[in-house]
């Protein structure tokens, strides 16, 4: 199932939440049987109300639903919003609930940054788009600009088949998660190729991070990618300029007007490695760039939540797809084409004349700090995530939270 690839689907390319929100609505509104829901953040807004209305109604239908939330990204929502979706039997869970110190998140690291929905096996959707307004364009100049793509075939069961046993207890004789339900064989719908890769902290590590570099490595004509969060690690690093110097056009996209100025600062320290190289680095300045997606030779794309940054390559739970279509890949390196020649541009970089052997070992001493400092913090809580899950309580009784191992 994970890293497995899989023919017979069909996928469609959705830019933003005024494409993204529309078509999940509808599949909810669709289901028949199950709905399985993993977000980072999830909003009390308009998106999160539209959403919630919908699992409801879905609910009411016999349809059953799970639906999973991080504490980190979805800590402000009200016990009035989750127990809308509770008391109607939808079973809402929390990623590693902790609380406020002092008004401040302390669960920093490891989070659930996954955003799936899957819906009765049949139809998946996975990408960088959260539940909240902050994704259509109404919101204003802070709107982000981010991808989705919607999954028919094989593949979706796969992805439903991951995300309903990331709710299931580990078997205690194995370590492995019990089968809640028996697997359907899934009807090709269409000829496109592709797997499921996540980055877990046990058997998958560095999987998303291993299938980039791979295909980098392969790359023959053109590589572009768009990531909002870009400081990766030197091997990766070390593929993109390799790549540039044999002759592969390589493009990067990355943020120009970012949501955290350090994510910019960081980048940039990588610039006049990447520029020296012959890798074509490019800032997008219409608004901030949320996306998590890439091109590579017109067959080969991948779209999902991981950023390529120590949090999503070293600590945060993710989730890629990985696709040979030729069809999608067309389009999202259209999409990309478009976004290039119209609101990026090329980064700044200039030869410094003074002072360089000094800006040299800042570099290097800014740059360890923060490629590593995320893997540090993260060793240090004793605890391991947990899952709270939150069901309506029974008549009659005082119910409590279910506190379980998320492995």
């Amino acid at each position: 199932m994970i890293n497995e690839w899989r023919g017979g689907n069909k996928f469609l390319l959705l830019e933003n939440g005024e494409e993204y929100f529309p078509r999940v609505l509808q599949a909810i509104k669709e289901a028949k049987s199950e709905v399985l829901l993993e977000t980072f953040i999830l909003f009390d807004d308009k998106v999160g109300r539209a959403l919630r209305s919908a699992l409801i109604d879905a609910r009411s239908r016999g349809v059953e639903i799970d639906m999973t939330v991080d504490g980190y990204g979805s800590d402000e929502l009200s016990q009035e919003f989750i127990a809308g979706l509770t008391d109607s039997g939808v079973r809402f869970h929390i990623f590693d609930p902790r609380p406020r110190l002092l008004g401040i998140r302390t669960n920093l690291f490891r989070r659930m940054h996954r955003k799936i929905v899957a819906v009765d096996g049949a139809r998946a959707f996975i990408g960088g788009i959260n539940f909240s307004a902050d994704h259509l364009p109404d919101f204003g100049p802070e709107a982000k600009q981010d991808y989705s793509v919607e999954i028919e075939g094989p593949l979706a069961e796969d992805i439903m088949e991951f995300t309903r046993e990331a709710l299931a207890e580990p078997n205690a004789a194995t370590g492995r998660r019990k089968r809640l339900k028996p697997r359907k064989q899934a009807t090709p719908v269409g000829d496109g190729y592709a797997r499921l890769v996540i980055r877990d902290n046990a058997k998958h590590r560095d999987d998303i991070e291993h299938s980039y570099r791979a295909s980098i490595r392969l790359a023959q004509s053109d590589i572009i990618i768009a990531n909002a969060y870009f400081f990766p690690g030197y091997r990766l690093l070390r593929d993109l300029a390799g790549a540039a110097r044999r002759g592969v056009r390589v493009r990067l996209i990355l943020q120009g007007q970012p949501d955290m100025l350090i994510a910019r600062y960081a980048a940039s320290m990588l610039y006049q490695y990447l520029v020296d190289a012959g890798v074509c680095v490019y800032e997008y300045c219409e608004r901030p760039l949320h996306g998590k997606v890439a091109c590579i030779d017109g067959a080969w794309s991948t779209i999902g939540s991981s950023n390529l940054d120590p949090l999503s390559l070293a600590l945060n739970l993710e989730a890629n797809v990985f696709i040979q279509d030729s069809k999608f890949t067309a389009a999202l390196h259209r999409t990309l084409e478009d976004l290039l020649s119209k609101y990026c541009r090329a980064v700044p970089v200039t030869a410094h004349a003074g002072g360089g052997l000094r800006r040299l070992w800042v570099g290097v001493v800014v740059f360890h700090f923060l490629r590593r400092f995320p893997v540090w913090a993260g060793s240090l809580p004793a605890h391991k995530p947990q899952l709270q899950s939150i069901v309506a309580p029974e008549p009659e009784s005082h119910a409590c939270p279910d506190q379980r191992n998320f492995p």
